[in-house]
């Protein structure tokens, strides 16, 4: 067997499979940022040449996978699967992104979290024998994103300080057994959806937290494990504020982080310098910061283990319009060094 199922909602990979190589493209704020030197794409605006935001998020979806098949020397037909979305209605972006790409295709959709769940399932088809190579991407597009889920930006709304910007970017990872890996996947959790009623379409770190919460929680009994195990737990986009929700709700679970827990949206941006209120949110997000910060740090020894636990709010426009809550996910991934 290649893995057995663990706990409730987890599997242990016995043949973990390896990240190969990883590509990443960013916006202008991105390219501002802590992490914008390390991205291998720099848009040169929001538009990226075409005449929509949408149409700029499809050409960076495509560039980014491209890029990462380039940088991992493999032709694009020994890459059997890619495995990717976006928080666009009916991931259009990925979807017509994929016209020009001639690999089998899964879209998935887990809003924020659909790096996590497209690396979930890459991992279980390599790990299981089923690909030798499979990609996992995902994107996000901040204008695209504003005008579909809150307010056009020519509406010129002002965004409550507990507000997280949508990440302009996006991030892609190869994964296979053959070849030298910068790190490797061992177990991952898949997320339950879990609903604290929120229902506010700005407070996007305070619907995911109780989904972080529970899956992190729920990692750590069915691995038998303490958060000592990780150098570092890394959620998705819960921003400042709900990172400190998550590490109350988590600690009263019973699990003391100490200073384990960090969130990939207080690291793609520089908050003293750039103004993006709570933090960076966005599929880009969690994206951009595994590629360009979570893998390399691994490669070079300065983590030997980490949790990484991508979040999404499930909201649609439709849904916010009708007043329904806000429901969270959140799915976590092991990753090692090699």
């Amino acid at each position: 067997m290649s893995g057995r199922h663990v706990g409730s909602q987890s599997i242990l990979l016995e043949r973990p499979p390896l990240i190969l190589q990883t590509a990443s493209a960013g916006g202008l704020l991105e390219q501002q940022g802590p992490l914008g030197k390390a991205l291998d794409i720099a848009l040169s605006d929001e538009m990226n040449h075409e005449n929509s935001w949408e149409k700029a998020e499809c050409q960076m979806v495509l560039s980014t996978i491209r890029r990462v098949i380039q940088k991992s020397g493999l032709d694009t037909a020994q890459v059997q699967y890619i495995l990717a979305g976006d928080l666009m209605n009916q991931i259009t972006a990925t979807g017509f992104a994929m016209r020009d790409i001639s690999i089998p295709f899964f879209g998935v959709y887990g809003a924020c979290s659909t790096m996590g769940e497209s690396l979930q399932l890459a991992a279980i088809l390599v790990s299981g024998g089923f690909a030798d190579y499979a990609l996992a991407e995902a994107s996000s597009h901040f204008c695209a994103a504003e005008k579909q889920f809150r307010q056009p930006l020519a509406y010129g709304g002002q965004r409550p300080l507990y507000a997280t910007r949508t990440v302009t970017g996006s991030g892609a990872v190869i994964l296979g057994h053959e070849g030298k890996g910068r790190a490797k996947i061992t177990g991952i959790t898949t997320g339950r959806v879990v609903d604290f009623g929120i229902k506010d379409a700005n407070n996007m770190g305070a619907s995911m937290a109780p989904a972080a919460a529970h899956t992190i929680s729920q990692h750590l009994r069915d691995f038998e494990t303490v958060p000592s195990e990780y150098d570092r737990i890394f959620t998705g986009d819960l921003g400042q504020y709900g990172l400190q929700l998550a590490q109350e709700l988590i600690e009263r679970d019973g699990f003391q982080l100490e200073d384990r827990l960090s969130d990939c949206g207080l690291i793609v941006y520089d908050r003293e310098s750039q103004d993006v209120h709570a933090g960076g949110s966005g599929c880009g997000c969690s994206a951009i910061t595994l590629s360009n910060y979570i893998i390399p740090a691994l490669e070079e020894g300065k983590f030997r283990k980490v949790l990484f636990v991508p979040t999404g709010a499930l909201l649609s426009p439709l849904s916010t319009q009708q007043g329904e809550s806000i429901p969270g996910i959140a799915h976590a991934l092991v990753l090692e060094a090699v």
